[in-house]
């Protein structure tokens, strides 16, 4: 599917060290804000827990189930006394992303890659909020990178860090072979958010497996001019995971019409199975806020889970 693929070359930056570091620095900034601003407590309601533990006992009051009573307490008080459970919070959130070389493309602000390690970013200072654990896998054709989950501050830095520099050591895409190895390392219930652009197919049957075992959440970035190119005349493509070129004709209408076809129904088909499979799918464009979306898809997801 490569005419879905197309890349602007961005200038080459002096200091690269010094960009690297205000980039993080930009994001940290814009995820904390839009943590505290957009996003409180909407992300924790959005997820259970693993369960309940229990917590503490205390005298019984009318209206407390019996099964609740804990005998051995009861019995050496000589009056009744309960169990009271909390609900085990702490969760293992892991980011699957698609670092392949179509994450490069971008006619906005941002990159889709960029969009992603921002995302990704106020996704990860939400569930260190919470006291969650967070790794990170990077794929391309090849898991790239596994960052085992952990906590803290430093971690999450390392995170973005790794989201916007990390070099992939492949181009292509293989959603399948990434679904794969997070089935074969996580056998324990995780929250996994799998972000790529979805350039790729014959990954439904290792998906649902991790949609049934796991809390899983598909994020899908996209670029407006990936489903509709401008009418600029004659211009060379370049598919950036294979690198295959082709001259086209954005002028032509029966070009057009057919590449808006062709994206119209690789999308119902991806769309359909999600609907059908009961993963949630949420859309992210390069171009517009995504603040207000992440926090309306939080607040339904709270809804199902009550």
């Amino acid at each position: 599917m490569w005419f879905f693929n197309r890349v602007f070359t961005p200038p080459k930056n002096k200091n690269p060290e010094k960009e690297l570091y205000r980039k993080v620095r930009e994001i940290q900034i814009h995820s904390r804000k839009m943590v505290n601003d957009v996003m409180a407590g909407e992300y924790q309601s959005a997820f259970k827990g693993r369960g309940m533990e229990f917590d503490t006992v205390r005298e019984y009051q009318e209206g407390d189930e019996l099964r609740m009573i804990d005998w051995n307490v009861t019995a050496r008080y000589g009056h009744p006394y309960v169990k009271t459970f909390v609900e085990e919070r702490e969760l293992t959130v892991i980011f699957l992303v698609d670092i392949s070389a179509s994450g490069v493309f971008g006619t906005q602000i941002q990159q889709k890659r960029e969009v992603i390690a921002e995302l990704c970013g106020v996704l990860a200072l939400n569930a260190m909020k919470k006291n969650d654990r967070i790794g990170l896998i990077l794929f391309s054709d090849q898991i790239e990178l596994y960052v085992p989950p952990k906590k803290g501050k430093t971690h999450v830095s390392r995170i973005i860090r790794e989201l916007l520099f990390f070099k992939a050591r492949h181009k292509k895409t293989d959603l399948n072979q990434a679904l794969e190895y997070f089935n074969k390392l996580n056998k324990r219930k995780t929250v996994v958010f799998l972000v790529s652009d979805y350039l790729d197919d014959g990954y439904f049957k290792n998906m649902s497996a991790t949609n049934q075992r796991h809390d899983l959440v598909a994020i899908e970035v996209q670029d407006p001019h990936e489903e509709k190119l401008p009418d600029i005349g004659i211009i060379s493509l370049m598919d950036t995971e294979t690198g295959e070129t082709q001259m086209v004709d954005t002028h032509s209408q029966s070009w057009q019409r057919h590449y808006y076809l062709s994206r119209l129904q690789f999308n119902e088909t991806k769309t359909n199975y999600f609907k059908k499979n009961s993963i949630d799918h949420l859309i992210i464009k390069c171009d517009q806020p995504y603040g207000r979306q992440l926090t309306t898809f939080f607040k339904n997801r709270a809804r199902r889970n009550r």
